[in-house]
């Protein structure tokens, strides 16, 4: 396996979205990776400022840890895979359901999509 260096975290405010970046931020300790977050403004999340939830973040991530942040609007999961490609990251860790509107599925449609058009890999957290 090629070693990881950079990190892309996909971040909304939801539950299973904290348990990402904590998995992520773990991982990233590890492997002495970078560590990029990216924040999709949508209809879903309108509610939430991107800067509460980078504010909640950054105060978790240990001291000299390397990381950035993104605030993209569209298609989430294109924008989420635009900064992937655009900051050449080497696995995304996403929570399984964000801040959707519906239900039922194993997946949510934003990680199911992420990981169908990934070109790396993608961890998905419960």
């Amino acid at each position: 396996m090629p070693t990881i260096k950079k990190i892309l975290v996909p971040v909304d405010g939801s539950e299973n979205g904290c348990k990402a970046v904590d998995e992520a931020i773990f991982l990233a300790s590890k492997c002495k990776a970078k560590m990029d977050f990216v924040y999709v403004a949508s209809e879903i999340n309108k509610d939430i400022p991107s800067h509460l939830v980078f504010d909640r973040i950054w105060a978790k991530l240990p001291e000299g840890m390397d990381a950035k942040k993104h605030v993209e609007t569209g298609s989430i999961p294109k924008a989420i895979l635009k900064v992937a490609d655009s900051e050449k990251a080497d696995m995304i860790v996403m929570g399984s359901r964000g801040l959707g509107l519906f239900k039922g599925a194993i997946l949510g449609s934003v990680s199911q999509k992420v990981v169908e058009e990934s070109k790396i890999p993608v961890m998905v957290i419960k």
